[in-house]
């Protein structure tokens, strides 16, 4: 997981945001201009602020000295173009962004061009395999370790040249037979030094690469490349992960591993690290920081460069100082989805039958400034079509239009179909056993506050857009007393309002907490099937009214069963009591599936028939609405 601006959701299953400028689709989902090079890609660049081959000039002052380019994305998350499958349009929001590896290839294609292809490299920093319809598609629906097609995202980061790709959290949301299918598919070493065999400090996968570059004219330039994914794994995939893969701290691992690629000659060490520079963790606990990639330019000497992702922020150069040595460290995010590129240009010097890193800058060239590469929009055009092909398949009928736009604020029937689902699907599956006897209920989030279900026909495209996290249900037991901490940290997502405020609602969520500087809209979690209010007067731990069940107060001692996502119950969010809750239903269903297939089992979708407003927002008990 990573963090992200208040509503830009966590890319379990990456959102788009609504098109600026749509365009209609063509019958393969692209249109000329999705993919014609202009005039050229240097003068779109120059406009970026990318200086091209002034900066590349080989000579230097000598044959001692050489400027060497890498290159790094990171957060790709299977967009291979610039398509937002839930709108089954080009992607395209307010700043003028674009997504997509084919507008990578083109920035990459020119680069090298101005550089040499000697002289450069490219590296990603993870989180790669996950993030939109098509990566779900062929995972789940098509999977690639059982039709033998290649995944189109090794399939484009082949034929870009990858040097080498950092694992990221969520490449092992799959588990990890599909990671190491999708690993076998690579040209480039698949690195994470810190994923170890559990028990064990032995790497699960390749923990660096050395790469040497021979620049005509100058010795050898060994440039190793060293690569750490997120310790939050073990607690977001803690199913695929458990008892095989244990993530050791980044910091831990670069100092044992830098000093072993600098006795090997690598002459420059990079680190790719799947970690934001904040220093700060989403999760609590005693795992190692999330966040840690500052930290590791700060306390492990003999790192060059610091490629990193995770956060999902653009951050062109930033410099740390390293506590031991002195040296400076520089460091680059490149924005996720393939916005941006980050660029490193490392000046050495010769010296002492060794290359030094003499002088380092940074920058993050913009994709917007160049079109879809045609020759990567080939290579996956088959299977992206099958995709949007896939998403405007119809489920069901909806009597009304439902809009997931007040969610965060208000009880709404499109939420509250998740939770139906969600209750329908533990019902059936505890029938017979000793919990069948307990009240059942659930929980969901407001993940995507651009979610619609049409009146008329809802297709998958529209479940998608609902619920945009590949997560699995499953069903633990609560106590009233600890649903009601639960649902009192859930509040926490409201700042304190005074009962004279205006009514702003949009201006009360996402409130910081010690955890975190906002609180996403996906850590908003909603029951339904218990009877409460949230008092956003009142100060966080004393918002919650007495919980009822049926119109009877709820005893601390009461027990019920309550649905949840993998995600939560793993401890996703640090909410209380659930990760350690008995887990009565875990059967790896995923939700996303679970509500295409009840709908598609019912035929009609009619909230009348299951809206039930069961929470609600007041001050000083009086409702908000």
């Amino acid at each position: 997981m990573s963090e992200h601006s208040n509503h830009e959701p966590v890319p379990r299953w990456c959102s788009c945001a609504v098109p600026d400028d749509e365009v209609g689709p063509a019958a393969s989902g692209f249109t000329r201009r999705n993919v014609l090079i202009g005039a050229t890609a240097a003068t779109a660049l120059a406009a970026a602020g990318w200086s091209g081959p002034a900066m590349a000039a080989p000579g230097g002052r000598s044959d001692k000295s050489v400027t060497v380019t890498i290159m790094g994305t990171s957060d790709l998350h299977t967009n291979v173009v610039n398509w937002d499958y839930y709108k089954d349009a080009a992607y395209s929001d307010s700043a003028g962004n674009v997504v997509g590896l084919a507008r990578v290839a083109s920035v990459v294609k020119q680069i090298r061009a101005d550089r040499g292809a000697d002289r450069t490299l490219l590296f990603d920093a993870g989180d790669t395999i996950q993030g939109t319809p098509l990566g779900y598609y062929y995972a789940t629906v098509e999977p690639v370790t059982e039709t033998g097609a290649t995944h189109p995202m090794a399939a484009q980061m082949n034929a870009l040249g990858y040097d080498a790709v950092a694992l990221g959290n969520h490449e092992f949301n799959y588990g990890l037979e599909f990671l190491d299918h999708w690993i076998s598919q690579l040209d480039a070493p698949a690195l994470a030094a810190n994923a170890v065999h559990a028990g064990t400090k032995v790497p699960r996968f390749q923990p660096y690469t050395i790469t040497t570059l021979k620049v005509k004219g100058r010795p050898p330039i060994r440039v190793g490349v060293l690569g750490l994914t997120n310790p939050g794994v073990v607690i977001w995939d803690k199913a695929n992960v458990e008892g095989r893969v244990e993530v050791q701290g980044l910091v831990e691992a670069a100092a044992r591993w830098v000093p072993v690629m600098r006795s090997e000659g690598a002459d420059l060490v990079v680190v790719s690290a799947h970690s934001g520079d904040s220093g700060t963790s989403s999760y609590s606990g005693d795992l190692p920081v999330e966040n840690a990639a500052a930290l590791i330019a700060e306390q492990v000497p003999g790192i060059d460069a610091i490629l990193f992702g995770h956060a999902h922020r653009e951050v062109p150069e930033r410099f740390v100082t390293n506590l031991e040595t002195g040296k400076q460290v520089i460091m680059s995010e490149p924005k996720n989805w393939g916005q941006r590129v980050s660029v490193f240009d490392l000046g050495l010097e010769f010296e002492r039958g060794r290359w030094r890193v003499a002088t380092s800058k940074a920058m993050t060239v913009n994709t917007n400034t160049v079109v879809d590469d045609p020759e990567f929009v080939a290579l996956v055009r088959a299977q992206h079509d099958a995709v949007v092909a896939y998403m405007n398949s119809p489920v069901a009928t909806s009597s009304a239009e439902m809009l997931a736009a007040e969610s965060c604020w208000k009880d709404t029937a499109i939420l509250d179909y998740v939770n139906v689902v969600q209750t329908a699907t533990v019902a059936a599956a505890v029938a017979g056993t000793p919990e069948a006897s307990l009240p059942i209920i659930s929980i969901a989030a407001p993940f995507n506050r651009a979610a619609r279900f049409p009146a008329g026909s809802v297709t998958i495209k529209d479940v998608a857009g609902l619920y945009i996290y590949d997560n699995t249900l499953m069903a633990s037991v609560l106590t009233g007393k600890q649903i009601r901490e639960y649902l009192e940290f859930s509040a926490e997502y409201f700042k304190t309002v005074s009962p004279a405020a205006p009514v702003d609602p949009p201006s009360w969520t996402n409130a910081p907490t010690p955890r975190a500087a906002s609180t996403p809209d996906y850590n908003y979690d909603q029951f339904s099937g218990v009877e409460y209010t949230i008092d956003i007067s009142k100060p966080v731990g004393q918002r919650i009214s007495p919980l009822t069940y049926g119109g009877s107060p709820v005893a601390d001692d009461q027990k019920f069963v309550v649905a949840v996502n993998n995600y939560r119950q793993s401890g996703g969010g640090g909410f209380p009591h659930i990760a350690t809750a008995p887990v009565v239903y875990n059967a790896q269903v995923a939700i996303r599936e679970a509500i295409v297939a009840y709908a598609s089992a019912q035929g009609t979708i009619d909230p009348a028939s299951f809206h039930v407003e069961n929470w609600r927002l007041v001050r000083e008990g009086v409702p908000v609405f």
